[in-house]
């Protein structure tokens, strides 16, 4: 009969509604975006705030950058509560550390943890992207930077690294900002402008940013305002 036949028109629900539920990554669920970079004797790595559910944002004061040592930072891009996981077992192993050698973990040993973490559930992965970053080598002053897929398989690099959905964005930002041997106040400048900019490109990140500069002083923190649309 006519009612049953195949090409009557749809409706515009069906033809609407799977492109309205589709998602290129679980990756992009919740939104981030995060930079590190190195400077002279001096690291600094910076976050948006944004804690959203595909477009719609339910917070901006999420946490996305922990410090696990003394000179140890790590940041997490990918699904929050992943992330929020992560952060408990790093702890966890950082602590299991520090009371049986009675000192505290390096950054590259603690880079080489997460790898080992992450690649323990590779048939079932945490669905984050960390990066580590940390002043480490024998003076305890040399940067180190590294990031990670959510295997573990480790990238490192003497300059900068980026994560998150709008990685282009950065990476152009970065590129045409940075300079080596910064100080501790022209770091924190050139990756707060970078991060800010770069999240104006992207609809799943932003919010406002926080950034960490490690110096082997101490750490300072500084909270920035940014685009609330």
């Amino acid at each position: 009969p006519d009612s049953l036949c195949s090409d009557r028109p749809r409706t515009a629900r069906s033809r609407l509604s799977p492109a309205g539920t589709k998602m290129s990554s679980i990756m992009q669920y919740n939104g981030a975006a995060i930079i590190a970079m190195a400077g002279k004797d001096c690291i600094a790595i910076a976050s948006d705030k944004r804690y959203g559910i595909r477009n719609q944002t339910m917070g901006c004061q999420m946490k996305k950058i922990f410090q696990v040592g003394d000179k140890t930072f790590v940041g997490l891009t990918g699904l929050a509560t992943d992330m929020q996981t992560l952060d408990q077992k790093f702890r966890f192993r950082s602590n299991m550390y520090r009371l049986r050698e009675e000192r505290e973990m390096s950054t590259e040993a603690f880079a080489n943890m997460v790898t080992s973490l992450l690649y323990e559930h590779r048939f079932g992965p945490y669905f984050c992207e960390p990066i580590v970053a940390g002043l480490g080598g024998e003076d305890g002053k040399s940067p180190f930077l590294c990031g990670m897929d959510l295997l573990g398989a480790q990238v490192r690099t003497e300059d900068f690294m980026v994560g998150g959905d709008c990685t282009e964005a950065l990476y152009g930002l970065c590129e045409s900002m940075y300079r080596p041997d910064l100080g501790p106040d022209e770091l924190f400048e050139v990756i707060a402008q970078c991060l800010l900019s770069g999240v104006d490109r992207d609809c799943l990140a932003g919010w406002g940013c926080v950034v960490h500069v490690l110096t082997p002083e101490g750490v300072t923190t500084r909270d920035l305002k940014g685009r609330m649309d």
